[in-house]
């Protein structure tokens, strides 16, 4: 649930042995593009590699998924890998942080919404959708060590609001440990810088300008070793009626939230934090989530409304227009 940034980089000539090395690959059905500084090519690789790996366990549809597998159980015990458990114990974490506005089996809902490829711009029946929402609760969801229970059984995970930033950090800590000092990750807009540039500047990241399909910057953010990340309404969604229906979904309607909301921005060290406090705080709204990011440590926010007016959580955010 991340917004597309723009980042722009000064030419600035190196010796070749600092010149920069990239990957670029399709995975979550995003682009995922790293550049890094100083590592070797098979480095590169391998971060194609781990990505790979964890798309095939968190991944809602892909039918051999650790996930699919939850969510076919039943209510089964399922034994999952670590990192699988530990993810969906982060997302219950933030279901109690959000009070369930960040709900990880909004599945059972999201997956009656089509916002890709819906030229008909056809809303989901509402008697299925209202159903669905009564096996929408982050509170059924048990995890043991590594065994996950739905305590509902037609409860189903959707971990897309925590996936890619769990997996930028993921690739973040791999490069640290191949003494990577300078790189920046993109999955698919969720941005995580390793340090800084090559020359010791802070990367320039430009915030989209919501519904701007030229990639147009309303904002640029200085980023050193942390991650931004956007939740908005202009990502993935359609328009009938006058209404903007998007993918960020009310777990407890199951419809799209609307408020006066266009996007939220998180930076923060950990990209997991950022993936799901940017989508909280757009379900919360302007008030309620300028609240929770003040009341946690280490956390900053932009939150853009309908007027297009920046709201920052701090004026030390590093933010420029």
């Amino acid at each position: 649930m991340t917004a597309f940034l723009s980042v722009s980089f000064c030419g600035c000539s190196s010796p070749p042995q600092n010149e920069s090395v990239s990957m670029t690959g399709i995975y979550f059905d995003t682009v995922v593009t790293i550049e890094a500084w100083g590592a070797e090519k098979e480095v590169l690789d391998h971060c194609g590699e781990l990505c790979e790996y964890y798309e095939h366990l968190f991944s809602r549809t892909l039918p051999d998924s650790e996930v699919s597998e939850i969510n076919r159980s039943g209510g089964r015990p399922v034994t999952v890998s670590e990192e699988t458990a530990d993810l969906i114990r982060t997302g219950l974490k933030y279901g109690s942080i959000s009070n369930g506005y960040f709900d990880i089996t909004i599945a059972s809902a999201s997956e009656l919404w089509n916002f890709t490829d819906n030229d008909e711009k056809l809303l989901p029946d509402p008697d299925a959708l209202s159903e669905a929402v009564t096996h929408i609760d982050y509170r059924n969801v048990r995890v043991e060590g590594n065994t996950v229970t739905l305590a509902d059984p037609e409860a189903k995970i959707d971990l897309g609001g925590i996936a890619k930033g769990y997996i930028a950090d993921r690739l973040k800590e791999y490069l640290v440990s191949q003494d990577v000092e300078h790189a920046l990750i993109n999955l698919g807009g969720n941005m995580l810088a390793v340090g800084s540039r090559y020359d010791g500047t802070p990367f320039r990241i430009g915030l989209q300008k919501p519904f701007e399909s030229d990639g147009t910057a309303l904002a640029v953010m200085d980023v050193t070793d942390q991650s931004v990340v956007t939740s908005g309404n202009y990502e993935r969604y359609f328009e009938k009626d006058g209404i903007i229906y998007h993918h960020i979904l009310d777990p407890r309607t199951g419809y799209p939230i609307q408020n006066e909301l266009l996007q939220v921005t998180i930076l923060s060290d950990g990209s997991v934090d950022g993936d799901a406090l940017s989508t909280t705080c757009y379900a919360l709204g302007l008030t309620e989530g300028m609240e929770l990011i003040r009341s946690l440590d280490g956390v900053e926010a932009v939150f853009v409304t309908s007027d297009y007016e920046l709201h920052v959580s701090s004026d030390s955010l590093p933010i420029s227009q």
